[in-house]
């Protein structure tokens, strides 16, 4: 038998295994584990929900429960001077792109101030920290891959107003495997 011949053959074969062990190795009844599809979605620039993050006011466009828990995306609307501080992620990573006003990131060490159309990662396990700077309110969107953080920035919106408790910050922090530095 030729190469070609052969590997057709047993592409073929393999295949046919595969497709045979989903439909008709399982017992009746029981259900086929494929991947959830996540359903299209269309965010308007006004949707989503607002929360006060310890001043960083963040509006929460894509949720885990709608991509398969894979993605969260918020925007941040934030004023001159507010900032976070330097912390570790050891779950997520992010992505921080800056839309309006300027940001100053500061990843692994080494600061960057972003403008309009400019992109810093920061991955997990790696100190990182901004804060806006420049007169202008900023606004970035943010994304968390994989999601999860979300239900941690909801936790930290409920805490009572004003100078925020650092150590229950850090708890709730922790909880989601975020170390401040």
């Amino acid at each position: 038998m030729d190469r070609k011949k052969f590997i057709q053959q047993s592409g073929n074969g393999v295949v046919f295994t595969l497709l045979s062990g989903v439909m008709f190795g399982q017992k009746k009844g029981m259900a086929v584990n494929l991947p959830k599809m996540n359903d299209p979605k269309v965010i308007r620039d006004a949707d989503g929900d607002v929360f006060n993050v310890i001043g960083d006011i963040q509006t929460h466009k894509l949720l885990g429960a709608e991509t398969g828990n894979q993605i969260f995306e918020w925007v941040d609307n934030v004023e001159p001077g507010v900032g976070i501080p330097p912390h570790i992620h050891t779950k997520e990573d992010e992505i921080f792109r800056v839309v309006k006003g300027e940001v100053e990131i500061t990843v692994g060490g080494k600061s960057e101030v972003l403008k309009a159309g400019d992109i810093a990662f920061a991955p997990k396990n790696i100190p990182h920290t901004w804060k806006v700077v420049g007169t202008e309110k900023a606004k970035m969107i943010t994304s968390a891959l994989p999601s999860g953080i979300e239900l941690m920035f909801q936790e930290l919106a409920a805490l009572p107003p004003g100078p925020p408790n650092f150590e229950k910050v850090a708890e709730i922090c922790a909880k989601q495997g975020i170390r401040f530095v």
